[in-house]
C-alpha cells in the first residue's frame, strides 16, 4: 500500500510535523506554526491507533519489571515514509474512558502504518510531566467515628480534611 493512499500515515504524518513546529525554538519564524494558540498546550498530541478489526492498538512498557504497563496511548517520535517511531504514553489507569492524565515515557515502538485503518486524536492537554501526587490523610480512625465524620473542604489551604458534622 503506497502512502498517498493510507489516510493513518498521513495523519500521523501530520501529528509529527505539528509537534515539530512547537518544539521550534523562534516562534514567530515564517516556518513556524504562527496559528497555534497563545495558551501552550505542550509538544505532545496523542493518539489512540485502531487495528484493521476495529480494535486499539496496544503496547507494553517497562516489561520485566512490577510497574510493566500496557497502554493504547501514543506519541509520535519519528516517521520515515510509513514506518514510525512511537513512544508509549502511560495512563493513570486501564480502563481508556476513565483516563485522565498521559505521562510520557521512554519506551518507544516501531509500527508499520499500513497495518491500521484508524486513528483517533485526543486532547493535548491529557499530557503531563507526572501523575498528580494524590493526598494522604494521616492517621487510622475506627468505623464508628468515621460514620459521624464528613469531609470537609479546607478552602484556605485546598486541601481536604476530615471535620465532625455538627
Amino acid at each position: 500500500m503506497s502512502k498517498e493512499l493510507n489516510c493513518v500515515c498521513d495523519a500521523v504524518q501530520n501529528i509529527h510535523d505539528l509537534q515539530e513546529a512547537v518544539e521550534d525554538q523562534c516562534p514567530t519564524s515564517c516556518f513556524s506554526n504562527l496559528l497555534s494558540p497563545s495558551n501552550f498546550l505542550g509538544d505532545t498530541i496523542p493518539f489512540i491507533l485502531y487495528t484493521k478489526k476495529g480494535e486499539p492498538f496496544k503496547a507494553f512498557g517497562n516489561i520485566g519489571n512490577e510497574d510493566c504497563f500496557k497502554t493504547p496511548f501514543f506519541r509520535v517520535e519519528n516517521i520515515d515514509d510509513c514506518c514510525a517511531t512511537l513512544s508509549l504514553l502511560m495512563p493513570d489507569c486501564s480502563d481508556i474512558c476513565g483516563v485522565n492524565n498521559l505521562v510520557k515515557t521512554a519506551f518507544c515502538i516501531e509500527v508499520d502504518l499500513g497495518c491500521f485503518c484508524a486513528i483517533q486524536c485526543l486532547d493535548p492537554r491529557l499530557v503531563v510531566n507526572s501523575f498528580p501526587t494524590p493526598t494522604v490523610v494521616a492517621g487510622v480512625e475506627d468505623e464508628e467515628e468515621e460514620e459521624d465524620e464528613e469531609q470537609v473542604e479546607d478552602h484556605s489551604h485546598g486541601r481536604k480534611r476530615r471535620g465532625h458534622r455538627h
